[in-house]
């Protein structure tokens, strides 16, 4: 199970990575980033279950902490360019 969610966990960080990218090739900034917004507090929410969650996950709850760390830091970075 562990393993399972530590892929959708790097998923979502790939899709907040790709969205980021994709909005900085397009070089147009929109004023609705309310799918940002949603991601963002989407990912402070499984952040803040995971930090809930009992510690002995073979590593694999720290390392999902660190890819959701990575995919907020992404997100919030797309957030501001799109301001």
């Amino acid at each position: 199970m562990a393993f399972v969610t530590s892929q959708r966990l790097r998923m979502a960080a790939i899709v907040a990575g790709s969205m980021i990218a994709g909005g900085l090739m397009t070089g147009t900034a929109l004023a609705y980033q309310g799918h940002m917004f949603n991601a963002l507090h989407s990912l402070q929410a499984a952040y803040s279950q995971l930090q809930q969650a009992v510690p002995d996950k073979g590593g694999y709850r720290v390392q999902a902490m660190g890819l959701i760390q990575q995919a907020i830091s992404a997100v919030n970075s797309g957030i501001a360019a799109g301001s």
